[in-house]
C-alpha cells in the first residue's frame, strides 16, 4: 500500500487543459477566416487567366482556319465548343476546350460573311452581362475576345 500512494502523489499528469485547447482552436479559426477569402480570390483569378489563355488558343485556331479558307466559319450564332470544334479540331486546335475556367460554355459568334469572330465567356456567374468594353473589375463580368484582341478583359483587383 505504501508504494501505491507514493506513485500517485508525486507524479504530475501532463497534457493540455480545456482552456488551452480552446485558445488553439480559436486561433486556427481566425487564421482560416482570414485565409479562405484570399484563397477563393486567387482561385477565381487563376480561372480568369486560364479562360483568357483558352480564348487566345481558340482565336489562334480560327485565325489559322481563316488563312486556309480565306474566311472564318460563317454565320455561327452562340455556338458552343462542339460546333466550333467540328471546324477546328484536330487540324487547327488539338483539343477544343469544352468551356471557360468556371466550366460554363463558350459563346462563339461569327458574322454571315465570315470576316469577324467573337468569343465570349460570361464569367463566374455564367450569365450575360453588360458589354461596355475595356477593363473590368468583377469576376462575374463577361470576358470578350474578338478578331485577335480582347474587347473586354479583367484588370486590377477583382471583386
Amino acid at each position: 500500500m505504501r508504494g501505491l500512494s507514493r506513485a500517485r502523489g508525486t507524479g504530475r499528469q501532463s497534457g493540455f487543459t480545456l482552456i488551452e485547447l480552446l485558445i488553439v482552436v480559436a486561433i486556427i479559426g481566425i487564421i482560416a477566416a482570414l485565409a479562405i477569402p484570399n484563397l477563393r480570390n486567387a482561385m477565381d483569378r487563376a480561372k480568369q487567366k486560364a479562360t483568357m489563355a483558352e480564348m487566345r488558343s481558340i482565336g489562334n485556331a480560327l485565325e489559322t482556319y481563316a488563312v486556309d479558307h480565306n474566311v472564318y466559319p460563317q454565320g455561327l450564332t452562340d455556338a458552343n465548343s462542339a460546333t466550333v470544334g467540328a471546324y477546328l479540331a484536330p487540324l487547327y486546335i488539338r483539343n477544343m476546350p469544352a468551356g471557360d475556367g468556371w466550366n460554363n460554355p463558350w459563346h462563339i459568334d461569327t458574322n454571315a460573311t465570315g470576316t469577324v469572330y467573337t468569343i465570349t465567356s460570361y464569367g463566374r456567374d455564367g450569365t450575360q452581362g453588360s458589354n461596355t468594353g475595356g477593363p473590368i473589375t468583377n469576376f462575374n463580368c463577361d470576358i470578350i475576345y474578338t478578331n485577335g484582341t480582347f474587347y473586354q478583359w479583367p484588370s486590377g483587383a477583382q471583386q
